[in-house]
């Protein structure tokens, strides 16, 4: 079901913390005239989120221009890994558009060089080249025709089933929405290929059977023979819900896939550069895919991705015949080196560890006396509440959107709640947030929850 927030200002609580300030009606009432402009102008599938209207942002606060200020548990989405607003990043920009050098397609430059040896250099063995693209759909489109490519090139026509999960998300262009496990993204295709097929993602709440049986047990049920299929793709963990697959399951998957010639994809868009407590979401699997698709927290701000793989399959395709448009933009690299020199230089990946801990030790609490949060799933700096009807696992959307609007009117940004049927409140703030800072946004979470199940009760 479909939720829009009103243009209406309502009166909200004032709120005048450390980190937080709520000073006007939201939406706030100079702000209508913009958000009627973007309602006029944009189709209707742009709106869903908070009504507040971005001036800037810094670290992990944004700000509107009439005096509010939120901490930010969204990072734009899953983007900031480095903080909004870092100057090492805007000057980076700055100088590489003062050089007059904004774009050069697939023509060499310097900067691009610079990039891609970088990320080859702290990428683990065997994912030592790298392909730049603009977004996660991108990345996962590539991933997908290399698949193809190597599957019918070591095992005929015959080899080119793409398996992926239920639930999961890859994208919105058309092959990144087949491997999606989304029944209701996918409605508008029409005429779905027969050979992507998905399985269920062994999260432990939604599927009970995190055994690696299982993987095997759905290809047999769904009629597909092992030596068909080319490529396993998944999200490093399952953005709808921040659920990662069990270690053991993973590590027998990548057995598998070795054993019959599939390359193992993993889509680390929204996991990748420290998001989860380690620089590689993979990492906490103790293994390492043939490829790995990047976006988002790239370069904390511009739009940028890669794929990374091995040398052997990246080279598939020849000459000229897999490029991009804006294919490692200088723009977007320089702004990609600098956020990569701020995630390494000021060890993120660990405070997203440190502070995460704290973060989901908190959640641990409000979960075990609220019996409509099903499920808490994540690592570091992403966590997912999966709001239930209680002693079900029947999704309450309504209450995760309710949950999410009081948040916003307590000053603590979140965008509107994704996966489990709408119903899964996202944290991801970006991995520069302290710990005084989630003490005090947990806090507000923990007041919006309280007063979202008031109302409900009030209501039934």
């Amino acid at each position: 079901m479909a939720r829009e927030y009103s243009l209406t200002p309502s009166r909200v609580a004032r709120v005048e913390t450390p980190f937080r300030r709520i000073v006007t009606p939201l939406p706030v009432p100079e702000s209508v005239p913009i958000l009627e402009t973007l309602y006029r102008c944009e189709p209707v599938a742009m709106r869903g989120q908070p009504p507040v209207v971005w001036d800037h942002a810094e670290g992990f606060q944004v700000y509107d221009r009439w005096g509010n200020q939120w901490i930010d548990w969204s990072s734009g989405v899953l983007i900031t890994n480095a903080g909004h607003g870092r100057e090492e990043i805007a000057r980076a920009i700055a100088a590489q558009a003062s050089s007059k050098l904004l774009t050069n397609y697939c023509f060499p430059s310097e900067i691009r060089a610079r990039l891609v040896e970088k990320l080859a250099s702290i990428m683990p063995e065997p994912l030592k080249k790298v392909f730049l693209l603009t977004t996660g759909s991108e990345t996962v489109e590539c991933a997908i025709k290399l698949c193809r490519t190597h599957g019918m090139k070591v095992g005929g026509r015959s080899k080119k089933v793409i398996v992926s999960y239920d639930k999961a998300f890859h994208g919105r262009t058309l092959g990144s929405q087949q491997v999606g496990g989304i029944p209701s993204l996918k409605e508008w295709i029409g005429n779905l290929d027969p050979g992507f097929v998905q399985i269920p993602f062994p999260d432990g709440f939604r599927t009970t059977d995190t055994s690696f049986e299982g993987f095997q047990r759905a290809l047999r049920e769904l009629g597909v023979e092992p030596n068909h299929v080319a490529g396993v793709i998944l999200e490093t963990y399952q953005g709808g819900s921040a659920a990662f697959a069990p270690v053991e399951y993973m590590r027998a998957l990548r057995e598998w896939c070795s054993g019959h010639k599939a390359l193992l994809v993993c889509d680390e868009v929204q996991a990748g550069f420290g998001r989860t407590g380690t620089l590689w979401g993979f990492e906490h699997y103790g293994i390492t895919p043939d490829l790995a698709c990047f976006g988002k927290g790239i370069s904390s701000c511009l739009p940028l991705a890669a794929v990374t793989g091995r040398p052997d399959v990246m080279d598939l395709h020849p000459s000229g015949s897999m490029t991009s448009t804006h294919t490692g933009n200088p723009v977007c690299c320089a702004a990609a080196l600098a956020s990569i020199d701020l995630v390494l230089k000021e060890n993120l990946a660990g405070n997203a560890r440190k502070v995460g801990a704290m973060l989901h030790q908190k959640l641990q609490t409000i979960k075990a006396r609220t019996p409509q949060i099903g499920s808490l799933d994540g690592k570091g700096l992403v966590a997912g509440l999966a709001c239930v009807i209680p002693g079900t696992k029947e999704p309450d959307g309504d209450l995760a959107w309710e949950v999410v609007r009081r948040s916003v009117e307590k000053g603590v940004l979140m965008f509107s709640p994704v996966g489990f049927g709408g119903a899964t409140v996202k944290i991801s703030p970006p991995l520069v947030i302290t710990e005084a800072a989630i003490h005090e946004s947990v806090a507000a979470l923990e007041e919006a929850f309280a007063e979202a199940l008031v109302a409900q009760s009030a209501v039934a």
